[in-house]
């Protein structure tokens, strides 16, 4: 059971970790003697592409010799790029499987392993646009039935049900999925997996697991989509979200909205994937927190890299791009173009200390 003081403190730890910084607690973007050259490039989870665009900027202005580029491919594109040597790092809202773990990169020495930090946390938000229709309650069971093809116009019963006073048109459903592999994806069928019961079958992955509704490439395919549309729902960051509508979850007995603070408190409480290695924060997300404070459906975005680079220059280039982006002043970066909720306290600074040890 979720804890409303273990909750509170997380929360708040987030907003003391931020006030509170020092200038040697966690770093900055600028190295020493900003002595730093060459260009660095990754690829992978859209989610986090504005606070990428964030950090690329800060982290280039105080290294004025250094170019990093990022291609927010997707997930599973990211990875898949990073193993084929065709990027030196990637991004991933779907952290490593032990089959990927077992496999190697030509960019890092053999046998050295992979960090994998936490570095963007994020709500997903279900997205709509039904026009007359400003706040929508959506369960789990819902949600499920809508993306799997059951549930298929918004006057539907069960729809109903969760907004008892809400005039809902009769009017078809389009429900928008993410059509590469995603990291988004995963973690939205991970929570519908362990909280709409029997209905949400499908397989929990990268790849959507129906054959239903629109698919759409990355987040602001999603988003587009949704936008463009009549009668349209999906499923996307929450910084992605803009005018849209965005529905309330039931979580316990009480219907809520998506908020920095309420996914913070998931991920600050939720253990870690058992049996991986010390450069490895994989999160083992709890998605049947009961709690009101806790807002289940959310992604953790990892940075993942080499432990040891096969080629020094690069080692030295990621390790201080790396570290810009668990430290504090990152966090904040990305908190206030993004919208993310910090990774904060212990987590950050354990974060801190792997990148800080790239070589």
């Amino acid at each position: 059971m979720f804890n409303l003081v273990k909750a509170a403190s997380a929360v708040a730890l987030v907003a003391l970790t931020l006030s509170g910084c020092a200038a040697n607690e966690g770093g900055n973007a600028e190295t020493p003697a900003g002595s730093l050259t060459g260009t660095l490039n990754g690829a992978g989870a859209s989610s986090a592409g504005t606070a990428q665009e964030s950090w690329i900027a800060e982290f280039q202005t105080a290294n004025a010799g250094v170019t990093v580029n990022y291609d927010p491919s997707g997930s599973g594109a990211g990875r898949e790029s990073f193993f084929a040597g065709a990027v030196e790092f990637a991004g991933t809202d779907s952290a490593l499987s032990d089959e990927e773990l077992a496999m190697s990169s030509p960019v890092c020495v053999a046998d050295a392993g992979y960090f994998e930090v936490p570095i963007y946390v994020s709500p997903i938000a279900v997205i709509y646009n039904l026009d007359g229709v400003d706040s929508l309650n959506l369960a789990p069971a819902t949600i499920a039935g809508i993306f799997k093809g059951d549930i298929t116009n918004w006057n539907d019963s069960a729809i109903a049900a969760d907004n008892p006073d809400v005039a809902l048109p009769d009017l078809a459903i389009t429900a928008v999925h993410r059509s590469d592999d995603s990291g988004t994806t995963k973690n939205f069928t991970d929570y519908l997996s362990k909280n709409a019961g029997d209905i949400w079958d499908g397989e929990v992955g990268d790849a959507f697991p129906y054959a239903t509704g629109e698919g759409a490439s990355g987040t602001s395919g999603v988003v587009d989509a949704v936008t463009n549309g009549t009668g349209t729902i999906g499923y996307a960051d929450a910084s992605k979200a803009g005018d849209l509508g965005t529905a309330n979850i039931k979580v316990g007995d009480t219907w809520v909205g998506h908020t920095p603070e309420g996914a913070a408190a998931v991920v600050a409480l939720s253990p870690r994937v058992e049996g991986r290695s010390a450069t490895d924060m994989a999160v083992s997300i709890d998605r049947t927190l009961s709690d009101p404070t806790a807002y289940p459906l959310v992604l953790v975005s990892y940075l993942i890299g080499c432990n040891d680079y096969a080629d020094d220059a690069v080692g030295a280039l990621v390790n201080a791009y790396a570290t810009y982006l668990t430290s504090v002043e990152g966090q904040a970066t990305a908190a206030a173009n993004a919208g993310s909720a910090p990774v904060s306290g212990a987590v950050q600074e354990e974060a801190a200390a792997i990148t800080a040890a790239i070589k």
